[in-house]
C-alpha cells in the first residue's frame, strides 16, 4: 500500500508528465521549420516589420544571406534564430585567419547573444555546373571563421557550414546510388571531415521543381509536390518513396557514406516553388506553389524523418519569405515568396499572419497553420486526450488504493 506523501508525490509526477509531453510536442512542431529571408528587391518591407511577420506565423528561425546590420540589430531579444552568411565573394580574403577574426569581430559578435545568431553559412552554391572557381576556398574559409568563433568564445553557440546545390551529386537515383561527382570529392572529403569534427549540419537546396521543370513527361507531379501517389522502391534497400524531396536527402546521405561519413546530420537549407515562370518553366504556378509548400508544412508538422532515417527530423527552411523583384534570371527567381512585399499572402499555403490584411477573395481561401493541417493536428489532440484519460485513470485508482 503507498503511503499519501507517496502517492501525492508520483500524481505531481504525472501532471508534470503529462504537461512536458503535450509542449514537447508543440515545440517539436515547430522547431524544425525555418524560411529564407531574401532581401533582394527595392519594395521590401524594413527588418522590424519582417519580424512581427515572423512573429506572427510562429517561426522562429530565418536564414539571411549575407550579416546586414539593419537587420541584426532589428532582430535583437527576439525569439527568432538566424542563419546568417558570408558572401561568395568574400571567402578569399577569408582564408586569412586574421581577415577571418576580424568579420567575426565586427560582423557577428556586435550582435551576439542579443541577437539569437545560431549558424554562419560560408557562402551559398559554391559548385554549380556552371561555376566552381570558388570552391577551393571553402574549406580553408570555414576553418578560419570556425577558429575565429573559437578565439571570441562563440564556437559553442554558433554553427559553420555552407548550402551545397544538387549539382555536387554525380548520381541521385536512386537514392541509394547518391554519390558526389569525382571533381568535387576532394573539397567534399575535407568539408565532411570539418563537419565531422565540429558536429555541423550538411546542408543542400533541394528543388524537386527544378527535376520536374527538366522531364515533366517523365517525373509524376504529385510524387515532386507531396500529393498520395504509388511513389517508387529503392531496388536495393527497399525503402519506398513518396516524395521526390526527400530521396534527394537520402541520396546526399548515401554519397557522405561513400566517403567514409555515416553520422553526420543533413538538413534542407532552401526548398520551395515558384508561383509564376516563363513560358518554359513548366509547373511554375501557383496551384503547384500552394500545395508544394502547404504539403511540406504538413510533413514538417508531423516531424518526420526520411526513410533512411525515420527517426532523425529533417531541419527545412522554405523558400522564400517574400517575392523579390530585382533578382535576375527567369521569372521563376522573382516568384518563390509565400508573401508579397506589402506583405500580403501570394497564395495560401494554411500560414496565416495574425496581423495580415488581405482581400476579400483571399481572405475567404485562408486558413490557419493548424487547420491546413487540421487532420494531423486532430489525430496528435485525440492522442493527447487518451493519454491524459489514461493518466487520470490512474490517479484514480491510487487514490482508491490510498483510502
Amino acid at each position: 500500500m503507498f503511503s499519501r506523501s507517496a502517492t501525492i508525490n508520483y500524481v505531481v509526477f504525472l501532471l508534470c508528465s503529462l504537461t512536458f509531453l503535450e509542449h514537447g510536442l508543440f515545440l517539436q512542431r515547430v522547431s524544425s521549420l525555418g524560411i529564407n529571408y531574401g532581401q533582394v528587391g527595392d519594395n521590401l518591407p524594413p527588418p522590424d516589420k519582417v519580424l512581427q511577420l515572423l512573429g506572427s506565423l510562429h517561426i522562429n528561425k530565418t536564414r539571411i544571406y549575407d550579416t546586414n546590420p539593419k537587420v541584426l540589430t532589428s532582430f535583437a531579444n527576439s525569439n527568432i534564430e538566424l542563419f546568417a552568411t558570408v558572401e561568395n565573394q568574400m571567402l578569399p580574403s577569408l582564408v586569412d585567419p586574421q581577415q577571418a577574426l576580424q568579420w567575426v569581430t565586427s560582423r557577428i559578435k556586435p550582435y551576439f547573444p542579443a541577437t539569437k545568431i545560431g549558424g554562419i553559412a560560408v557562402g551559398n552554391e559554391l559548385y554549380t555546373d556552371d561555376d566552381s572557381s570558388l570552391i577551393g576556398y571553402l574549406v580553408p574559409a570555414m576553418m578560419s571563421i570556425h577558429a575565429a568563433l573559437v578565439q571570441t568564445g562563440l564556437d559553442k553557440y554558433i554553427q559553420v557550414s555552407t548550402p551545397n546545390s544538387l549539382s555536387v551529386l554525380q548520381e541521385s537515383y536512386p537514392p541509394s546510388a547518391g554519390c558526389f561527382r569525382p571533381q568535387v570529392a576532394g573539397v567534399m572529403t575535407q568539408l565532411l571531415s570539418f563537419l565531422h569534427s565540429t558536429k555541423s549540419t550538411f546542408w543542400i537546396n533541394a528543388y524537386p521543381y527544378f527535376a520536374y521543370k527538366d522531364s515533366p513527361t517523365k517525373i509524376p507531379l504529385d510524387y515532386v509536390l507531396f500529393n498520395p501517389n504509388p511513389g517508387m522502391v529503392d531496388p536495393y534497400t527497399k525503402y519506398h518513396y513518396d516524395n521526390m524531396l526527400y530521396a534527394q536527402v537520402d541520396a546526399v546521405i548515401f554519397a557522405m557514406a561513400r566517403l567514409g561519413f555515416k553520422d553526420i546530420e543533413v538538413g534542407v537549407s532552401e526548398t520551395g516553388w515558384p508561383s509564376k515562370g516563363d513560358g518554359d518553366e513548366v509547373g511554375a504556378t501557383v496551384a503547384n506553389a500552394a500545395v508544394y509548400n502547404k504539403n511540406l508544412l504538413k510533413r514538417q508538422l508531423q516531424g518526420e524523418g526520411t526513410p533512411l532515417r525515420k527517426n532523425m527530423r529533417l531541419d527545412v527552411y522554405l523558400f522564400a519569405l517574400f517575392n523579390e523583384d530585382l533578382k535576375p534570371g527567369p521569372t521563376s527567381e522573382r516568384n518563390y515568396g509565400l508573401f508579397q512585399p506589402d506583405e500580403t499572402m501570394a497564395y495560401n499555403v494554411g500560414l496565416l499572419s495574425s496581423s495580415s490584411q488581405t482581400s476579400t477573395s483571399t481572405t475567404n481561401s485562408i486558413v490557419s497553420l493548424t487547420s491546413s493541417a487540421s487532420t494531423d493536428i486532430k489525430r496528435g489532440k485525440q492522442g493527447l486526450i487518451y493519454f491524459k484519460c489514461v493518466y487520470l485513470l490512474a490517479i484514480h485508482m491510487l487514490i482508491r488504493r490510498l483510502y
